[in-house]
């Protein structure tokens, strides 16, 4: 009984450790240790990446311009009595656009012009009288000489064509300061005729008709169709891979299916220090097509080797 008693304790404690052992074992196979990282299994930083391979050519953008395009302004004041044009309409250098109300001008013009009338033949009058004048002092220097008038009478006779003649310079005088008033409002009768500086396209009307105006406000933008121009900007490195009359692929996404030629025409030879870029000038070579002032177009650069 001792001895059967004593395997009995033996066997109990073998089934104890073997039970703790299997639950340890789970336990690791739930969580096992981290292993340790290596370079192979690290995400590569972003210097060991592999460089994206260099583009051979890149594109420069900016919207088409013209050179001509100005707003016109009023050069005095004034009431507009018509408006001859409007937005979308195309017209020739001198096309009247709009005329201001010209009555109180076209008054004072038709007086100054009279006044300078008669102070042209005032001229006239004094020019002949002057000959008349003239002629008496010749007679007189013909009497002296033979003795027949004293000195007296001759110099009467000379100081009288003189002043003649003095008289004569202030009112030709008189009559070239009427003559320019009346330029002056020749000038400003035509400052009521606003008229387009260039052959072009009337972009906006500002004015209308019965509008009170001031010197300087606005009445029209005209603006060019062409040539077309695009100015875009490159960084210092491009400075001597960009020539005068080199010419680019121009396109515009407005019109995809249009592919222009543009030739450079100005190559700035100054940097900008602030932004370290130049600016370069190209223009439209040929057919517009599509393309119009305003819309964003691209030019195609070969990349500097």
């Amino acid at each position: 009984m001792r001895n059967a008693w004593l395997l009995a304790l033996l066997a109990g404690a073998a089934c104890v450790s073997g039970c703790g052992g299997s639950n340890k074992s789970e336990t690791v196979a739930a969580a096992p240790p981290a292993r340790p990282s290596t370079p192979s299994s690290a995400p590569a930083p972003a210097a060991q990446m592999p460089a994206a391979e260099k583009e051979d050519f890149i594109n420069v953008s900016g919207p088409l311009i013209v050179e001509h395009q100005v707003e016109i302004t009023a050069q005095r004041e004034g009431v507009v009595a018509r408006i001859l044009t409007e937005a979308g309409m195309r017209v020739k250098a001198g096309a009247l656009l709009a005329q201001l109300d010209d009555r109180q001008i076209n008054a004072n013009l038709e007086a100054a012009r009279a006044k300078s009338r008669s102070i042209e033949n005032d001229v006239r009058n004094w020019q002949a009288e002057a000959e008349v004048i003239k002629a008496d002092y010749v007679r007189a220097q013909r009497l002296w000489n033979e003795g027949l008038i004293p000195e007296e009478q001759l110099q009467h006779a000379k100081f009288k064509a003189e002043s003649e003649q003095w008289d004569i310079k202030r009112v030709t005088e008189m009559l070239n300061t009427s003559r320019q008033e009346e330029r002056s409002l020749e000038l400003e009768l035509e400052k009521t005729r606003i008229r387009a500086p260039f052959d072009s396209l009337v972009a906006r009307r500002y004015a209308r008709e019965g509008q009170s105006l001031t010197r300087g406000e606005r009445l029209f933008w005209v603006t060019a169709e062409g040539p077309l121009l695009l100015r875009f900007t490159l960084p210092e490195k491009w400075l001597g891979h960009v020539k005068v009359r080199q010419e680019l692929e121009l396109t515009s996404a407005d019109v995809p299916q249009e592919k222009h030629t543009a030739k450079i025409k100005e190559v700035s030879s100054v940097v900008d220090p602030s932004s370290g870029t130049f600016d370069v000038l190209a223009e439209l070579v040929g057919a517009r097509g599509g393309l119009r002032p305003g819309m964003t177009a691209s030019l195609r650069l070969d990349t500097p080797r």
